[in-house]
């Protein structure tokens, strides 16, 4: 049974990801394991879904809305917060609530962006958690 959940999850989020603006890979504490393949709609010109899939002893899956503002004006230079469910299908089963705010720079000329954020947590199942220590650094392939 949690082999049939593993895969039919993987194809639904394959499937998912390759309607993404930007997709690459993010690296750090993550629910489920320390590196996720990283995925990004656009939802407006300053709102956006940011999703998570990572792999270690089970599967990770973030799903955040996040606020753009462009602090200097440009396109180039975000800065982005969010808040979005969590969980983790492995042992134990995890599921609650993560905030996200972070700093990112997409390349003149390159389709690529770059960028580094903060991700505290609030776990409801399996046991009542609060931590703050979650960083990562994340590299995206720019495909709009």
């Amino acid at each position: 049974m949690k082999k049939t959940l593993l895969v039919l999850c993987l194809l639904l989020f394959s499937v998912t990801f390759m309607q993404a603006q930007e997709i690459g890979a993010r690296f750090g504490d993550i629910s489920g394991g320390n590196v996720a393949v990283d995925a990004v709609f656009s939802t407006s010109k300053f709102s956006r879904l940011h999703g998570d899939v990572s792999f270690g002893d089970g599967v990770g899956i973030d799903l955040l809305m996040d606020f753009l503002y462009q602090p200097f004006g440009g396109e180039a230079f975000d800065w982005y917060a969010g808040v979005g469910p969590y969980t983790f299908l492995g042992s134990p089963f995890e599921l609650g609530i993560v905030a996200e705010l972070g700093l990112e720079y997409h390349f003149n000329g390159i389709p690529l962006a770059i960028g580094g954020d903060w991700r505290p947590f609030f776990r409801i199942i399996d046991n009542t958690d609060f931590g703050w220590g979650n960083f990562g650094f994340n590299i995206r392939l720019v495909l709009k």
